[in-house]
C-alpha cells in the first residue's frame, strides 16, 4: 500500500500534548517522517517543515499542490550514509517509531538554543506484543532518559511502559529541552 492510507493518520498523542513548547515559528525537522502526520501538525502550528524518509512518496503525495513551507528530503539515514543536513539547526526534533542508535549525536546536534527533542519509538518488552520485535529495534530501559542527559538536555517529560492505543505496545517517550 502506498501513500498517506499506508500510515496513521493521527498524530501521536505525546508530540501534541509536547508540541507547544516548540518556540513560536521554530522550523521543526520530522525524521523518519512517513505519511506526514506530525509534518501536517506542525505546519498547522505555524512552523515550517523539514521532513526525512528513506522513501518520501506518502510525503509527496500528501502536500503535493499545497503553498506550504515544507522541504521534503528522501535520504537513507541507515547504511553509513552521512547526515543529509549538516550544521542546520531546528527549533524542534520529532522522532515516533523509529530507532538507529547511530543518529543519535545528529538529532541532538540539530537543536538550537531551546530546541526540543520530542521522541517516541518502541522499547524492550514489545516482543510480546508484536513486531518490532528484534532488539536493534527496541530501546533499552531508559535509553531516550540517558541520551538526552549525555546531549545535555532539560527533561521535561519521559514515559516508558505498556500502552493500548493506537494498539498494543511497550513504549518509551521523552521531550527534552536544549539548555
Amino acid at each position: 500500500m502506498t501513500g498517506e492510507n499506508a500510515f496513521p493518520q493521527a498524530p501521536s498523542s505525546w508530540v501534541v500534548r509536547w508540541a507547544p513548547l516548540v518556540g513560536p515559528g521554530r522550523p521543526v525537522l520530522d525524521v523518519a517522517a512517513g505519511g506526514g502526520r506530525h509534518c501536517a501538525l506542525m505546519l498547522a502550528k505555524g512552523h515550517s517543515v523539514t521532513a526525512i524518509d528513506r522513501d518520501t512518496t506518502a510525503l509527496r503525495e500528501r502536500f503535493s499542490g499545497q503553498e506550504l513551507p515544507i522541504r521534503i528530503v528522501q535520504a537513507d539515514l541507515e547504511n553509513g550514509r552521512p547526515w543529509p543536513l549538516p550544521g542546520e539547526t531546528f527549533g524542534a526534533v520529532i522522532v515516533t517509531n523509529y530507532l538507529y542508535r547511530p543518529l543519535f549525536p545528529d538529532l541532538l546536534a540539530a537543536l538550537e538554543p531551546a530546541g526540543v527533542l520530542i521522541y517516541e519509538t518502541f522499547m524492550a518488552g514489545n516482543e510480546r506484543y508484536g513486531r518490532p520485535a528484534n532488539p536493534d529495534f527496541l530501546l533499552r530501559d531508559g535509553e531516550l532518559l540517558e541520551v538526552a542527559r549525555s546531549g545535555g538536555l532539560s527533561v521535561v517529560a519521559c514515559e516508558a511502559g505498556p500502552v493500548e492505543e493506537p494498539r498494543p505496545a511497550m513504549i518509551q517517550r521523552i521531550a527534552a529541552r536544549r539548555k
